[in-house]
């Protein structure tokens, strides 16, 4: 019985709830469709997420046998609360990490949080697109020969974008030097499932991958899974970790939800990737219509105009409005308002689409006629519009956590130039920092940021005054 058919049984008994939530499993505010019958916490019978020895228990180790990995934790506090847990887990307080410029911001906040000193490892960029490439396996290597101090590498992939990195490649150089790899893979849990998607970090040899299930499987939002593998992370250290950075209260109608999405890709994973596939390649084949939008790898573009990436994720529709006539924040609001399509995000000048096994042949021919009919609508230019390109990595004055306590002031945005940040500013989505506590603001990124408020792009920053205002030290 799993842990959905648990939730049923014990809903539809006679004991009487005395203990939390406190909606007592009655729909008391009338909301018929949210499922206060299944909302329970640790009660006898059931299995407790932080000492798990029954349900749970084989709930976490199906999910560890489907991944390949020695073993998987679920996570109700989202991706983040993996990565928190992983960082914390896989080096000591004051370590030097090797972490990608463009991780999650939980990224650095577990680096900040951890007082970790940090060396950046900036992407290539596609200049094609305007997005951040893979990270190469040279700068790596690079990077581990200048620092012989390094004690965890953390990479994202897949990015926001479905840019992917080698994994395989990266792990083998960093386990010469018994050195763990994270991978924020929170946009992959999908990966592996079938040839035509990339390889899984966990089968890459990563040490670490947290996977945000929620994000490309049907599974609730929050929900989420940590992998472990080898002998470079003690998982009695992750287990510390997690009931640190996880609720006490752990909701059981996310984890019966992770069970069931588990069970899912058991019993029909196959054939819900095969029917995925071929809607993505017909959707593929419709996008060689186009004359002026592009997508990323699909319709007339190929990975091979894209020398920055090393693979991508094809469930990933990045559709790119550059050198046309319009801006994405435009054609992110053309497929809603006209097209009742609502898109994951949109930046400077191009838009992201996330599909999955869930979706249907109708959604894809919506937004393949919903493209074409917008791209008939607008024109090429020979003007370069360009989103944010990637800068080279600013001066650091001091460590995250030195300067997230400093003594500082707000300024001006055009009068930062030469000063060092006391915040984060970041452009959202995906929530990737432009500027980080410690660095020296330049002149080229106040200038990105101010081109990107422009357009429509959402600058937020710790403090929220951007992109006005920038809280600097001093």
């Amino acid at each position: 019985m799993g842990l959905y058919e648990e939730l049923m049984a014990y809903r539809d008994s006679d004991i009487y709830p005395m203990h939390m939530p406190g909606h007592k499993r009655r729909d008391i505010m009338g909301k018929r469709n949210l499922p206060f019958g299944l909302d329970i916490t640790e009660i006898e019978g059931f299995d407790s997420l932080h000492d798990a020895a029954g349900t749970l228990k084989d709930a976490m180790q199906r999910a560890a046998e489907l991944y390949h990995s020695c073993e998987t934790f679920f996570l109700v506090n989202g991706s983040t609360s993996g990565i928190l847990a992983s960082i914390f887990a896989g080096i000591s307080k004051g370590g030097k990490v090797l972490a990608a410029r463009n991780s999650h911001h939980s990224i650095y906040n577990a680096i900040s949080l951890r007082e970790l000193d940090v060396v950046y490892l900036l992407p290539e960029y596609d200049n094609s697109f305007g997005i951040a490439g893979s990270i190469s396996v040279s700068s790596v290597l690079e990077a581990l020969k200048k620092h012989n101090d390094i004690g965890l590498i953390i990479i994202t992939s897949p990015t926001y974008d479905g840019v992917v990195s080698d994994i395989r490649t990266i792990c083998a150089h960093a386990h010469a030097h018994r050195i763990p790899v994270l991978v924020d893979e929170a946009h992959g849990s999908h990966f592996g499932f079938s040839p035509e998607f990339p390889e899984s970090s966990v089968k890459a040899g990563a040490d670490l991958v947290v996977h945000g299930l929620h994000k490309t499987l049907p599974c609730f939002t929050q929900s989420a899974i940590l992998h472990v593998n080898g002998d470079l992370i003690d998982p009695f250290e992750i287990k510390k970790m997690l009931s640190v950075f996880q609720s006490s209260s752990p909701s059981y109608l996310l984890m019966a939800g992770i069970d069931s999405c588990i069970e899912l890709l058991i019993n029909r994973g196959e054939a819900l990737f095969n029917e995925y596939i071929m809607l993505i390649n017909a959707f593929n084949r419709k996008m060689k219509g186009l004359n002026n939008l592009r997508v990323f790898c699909k319709g007339n573009d190929d990975i091979v105009y894209h020398p920055a990436v090393y693979h991508f994720d094809p469930g990933k529709i990045v559709i790119s409005c550059r050198n046309t006539s319009i801006e994405g924040p435009y054609l992110a609001a053309c497929l809603l308002e006209r097209y009742r399509i609502q898109t994951e995000m949109s930046a400077s000048d191009y838009v992201v689409a996330m599909t999955s096994i869930a979706d249907t042949r109708e959604g894809f021919l919506r937004l393949g006629d919903a493209l074409l009919c917008t791209d008939e609508t607008i024109r090429q230019t020979n003007c370069r519009k360009g989103g944010p390109t990637l800068p080279a990595i600013p001066e650091k004055c001091m460590h995250i956590h030195e300067a997230e306590t400093a003594k500082g002031r707000f300024y001006p945005i055009d009068k930062s130039a030469g000063k060092t940040s006391a915040e984060y500013v970041f452009a959202y989505p995906p929530g990737i920092p432009l500027i980080v506590p410690g660095e020296i603001v330049s002149e080229h990124m106040i200038g990105q940021i101010t081109d990107m408020a422009v357009q429509s792009v959402a600058i937020k920053s710790t403090y929220g005054k951007m992109p006005k205002e920038i809280k600097l030290i001093g």
